[in-house]
């Protein structure tokens, strides 16, 4: 043994071919933390010192090679100045440079995934083998930051720059086809033939049929690009992706000029390069925050995995009442392979719930992601039916007819005479309590809410409402189904609106005041884009659908009549309500607050309705001089203090899952890292100030609670 430590070990064979093996003891996946870092220096040294050697093979005793930097360190880290984070990464570079200057041919075997620093340490060698289920690829920008261990080095110097821009800027994971194509890999081959394919290319080295000098030389020498050629490959690149990424993530830009700055220098001085923007990437809130992000989606997938380990999958699922919500469901289910009926009173309905399956599925194989054979696989997988007949053997289903209370309790007691006293029934309802529509089911404790948000095949949260007698196994079962589908299954308990609609419904709450006060919807709109919202208010609601948003926020007023009374139509019309009654619902009927007309795709593409204006004119009380600041403030202080509500109210089980269901579930902008993050960036005691100021003028939709007020006099934040 040349090195053993806690991650790596260090052994020799008899043939003088050395192999480092990383294998973090105590975990499921190997990662990169400072002490592995660590490690890996003194095995480098190891490695030095040893005489004798003729290559070395870097491999992984994991199902993973390495999933990247421990990303769990990062805000600990990141906390540090420019100057500590260059001297890091500097440290780091010395280690993998040493690698690279190793005096003997060297290669990387990559077993699985190698994203991040695992797929930087698979760089440093000179050559990689792969298997072909492994996947490959430089997704830091994701994060706020930029490949900072030499990944914007070596890649282009690999591949090319325009590859390896493709690469790094969009954050992608490659498969193993792709990266042999690209030039990353030198071979790829089945994961039980990868040491022996490893151990070839170090024969092939050793014997002078491969150069490995040359391409090391390769690997470490400026980019061979002329003033012409960089000024096609960068400068078009730069436009391109800024487009793509929009103003509030610089890191995929900037990944592109480090690449740009460092491709006519040295190893060393490139990797200087990269190191000082790092840093500098690292010290922003769009770092911090995406970072928070991705710690927050780990904790949600982990309380939704150990709900899931509770439970056995379902077998047979069904979803009830069809159309596009049904067939949305239905599509989804049978995507990922677990087979569903539809059942629908009407024939035309299952059809409508077919068509709308089998669109999605053609996308799918228009985009070769599916062959037409796999298409027509997975759309077996639906059954359309028009009775009960095979309700016996399901496991699970989830009601998705008309949202009315009345209906729903009709149909879920019929339903719960029809199937197996296990099954499990779920209401796709986006507003309906479940306590009420449990109230005349025999076994209450089998049911619980299964939100889906619209469109379903790109939305990717579901909120599982618990009832009162929901029972853990009725909840397990149904997050367990939420996974399958591919979806993020965040639980909630019961309450109007839930977690998210309740939350939204206090943004349309400052919208609609903002109305009253003469603001232009169309302004305000532009700046909440700006803000970093998909869409904006009123564009929003328009989305929604206006009758969807009037039923909903009655249910809201009637729910929290103190602060949301407005919203259910007593007192003055809202700008919502007066467009309901003239019946310019939205793109349902593309009138709303703006007209629609289809573009070139057939998409219902929004264009300035004077009649819209003019109607939302008659809700004005006033015309008052708004500021960006104040309008910004008067639309995202409602929302955030119902996050508050609903974590304070139990409603939800941590300030991490809050968020992660405003970012799936509204499109709450990622880089501002959700509701209560937002809050603590502002400073908790700052937007308590600015609320109380609110308050004063519009009433208790402003007013913070009696625990935030603490919370700021303790100096106190959701996140530590």
């Amino acid at each position: 043994m040349i090195y053993q430590g806690n991650a790596i070990t260090v052994a020799k064979n008899g043939e003088g071919i050395a192999r480092l093996t990383f294998d973090l003891k105590d975990e499921s996946v190997n990662k990169l933390s400072g002490a592995v870092i660590e490690e890996l220096g003194e095995a480098v040294k190891a490695l030095q010192a040893e005489s004798g050697l003729q290559g070395l093979v870097i491999d992984s005793a994991k199902a993973v090679f390495i999933v990247g930097a421990d990303i769990t360190e990062f805000h600990g880290v990141f906390e540090k100045d420019e100057a500590f984070l260059v001297e890091m990464n500097q440290r780091v570079h010395a280690i993998f440079n040493a690698i690279e200057d190793l005096p003997f041919p060297t290669v990387t075997a990559i077993n699985g995934i190698a994203l991040g620093g695992g797929c930087e340490v698979a760089l440093t060698t000179d050559y990689r083998v792969m298997a072909d289920s492994a996947k490959l690829g430089l997704p830091e920008t994701k994060l706020g930051i930029l490949p900072g261990w030499g990944g914007c080095v070596r890649l282009p110097r690999l591949i090319g720059a325009d590859n390896a821009i493709e690469w790094i800027a969009g954050g992608t994971e490659n498969k193993a086809a792709a990266a042999l194509k690209m030039g990353a890999v030198d071979a790829v081959v089945p994961g039980d033939q990868l040491e022996a394919a490893a151990l070839d290319l170090l024969a092939r080295a050793a014997s002078g049929e491969l150069d490995y000098r040359a391409r090391r030389a390769e690997k470490t020498s400026p980019l061979k690009l002329g003033p012409i050629e960089q000024m096609m490959a960068f400068e078009t690149a730069k436009g391109y992706v800024a487009g793509k990424a929009g103003p509030h993530y610089p890191a995929p830009v900037e990944s592109i000029k480090v690449i740009q700055k460092g491709a006519g220098e040295s190893r060393e001085r490139a990797q200087a390069i990269e190191a000082k923007a790092f840093a500098k990437l690292a010290k922003t809130d769009v770092c911090f925050n995406l970072v928070g992000l991705f710690l927050n989606d780990q904790l949600v997938k982990k309380k939704a995995g150990q709900y899931e380990k509770q439970v056995e999958p379902i077998q047979q699922a069904a979803v009830l009442g069809a159309g596009i919500m049904g067939g949305g469901i239905a599509y989804q289910s049978a995507s990922k392979g677990t087979p569903i009926l539809m059942k629908d009173i009407k024939e035309e309905a299952l059809e409508l719930g077919l068509k709308e399956a089998r669109k999605l599925f053609a996308k799918q194989v228009e985009r070769k992601k599916l062959t037409t054979e796999q298409m027509a696989e997975k759309l077996s997988h639906i059954r359309p039916t028009l009775s009960y007949g095979d309700f016996g053997h399901v496991d699970l289903v989830v009601e998705a007819v008309v949202e009315n209370p009345k209906v729903k309790e009709a149909v879920l007691t019929e339903l719960e005479g029809l199937v197996d006293e296990k099954t499990i029934l779920t209401s796709n309802t986006s507003t309906i309590s479940i306590d009420r529509l449990a109230r005349n089911l025999k076994r209450p404790e089998n049911f619980c809410g299964m939100h889906f948000f619209n469109p379903v095949h790109r939305m990717p949260l579901v909120e599982v409402i618990r009832g009162e007698k929901s029972s853990d196994a009725a909840v397990a079962a149904t997050v367990a189904y939420a996974r399958a589908m591919g979806k993020t299954p965040i639980v909630v308990n019961d309450c109007p609106g839930f977690l998210v609609n309740r939350v939204l419904f206090p943004y349309f709450g400052g919208f609609s005041l903002l109305m009253e006060q003469g603001a232009d919807f169309q302004r305000v709109d532009k700046l909440m884009e700006k803000f970093g919202w998909p869409m904006g208010p009123a564009y929003l609601l328009d989305v929604v659908g206006m009758d969807t948003a009037v039923h909903a926020g009655e249910v809201m007023a009637e729910g929290f009549p103190e602060r949301m009374g407005s919203l259910g139509g007593g007192g003055d019309k809202s700008a919502i309500q007066l467009m309901f009654e003239r019946e310019r619902l939205g793109q349902k009927n593309a009138k709303g607050f703006y007209a629609y007309e289809e573009d070139k795709k057939g998409k219902p593409k929004k264009v300035v309705d004077e009649a819209a204006i003019a109607l939302v004119k008659e809700v004005a009380k006033e015309s008052r001089e708004l500021s960006d600041e104040e309008i910004i403030a008067r639309m995202m202080v409602p929302l955030c203090l119902e996050t508050v509500r609903c974590l304070e109210d139990g409603i939800v089980g941590s300030a991490a899952e809050a968020d992660m269901a405003l970012i799936y579930g509204i499109g709450f902008p990622p880089f501002r890292g959700g509701a209560l993050r937002y809050i603590d960036a502002l400073g908790v005691a700052e937007f308590v100030a600015q609320a109380e100021c609110l308050a004063e003028e519009l009433g208790p939709l402003y007013a913070p609670t009696e625990t935030l007020r603490q919370m700021a006099a303790d100096g106190a934040r959701f996140y530590a």
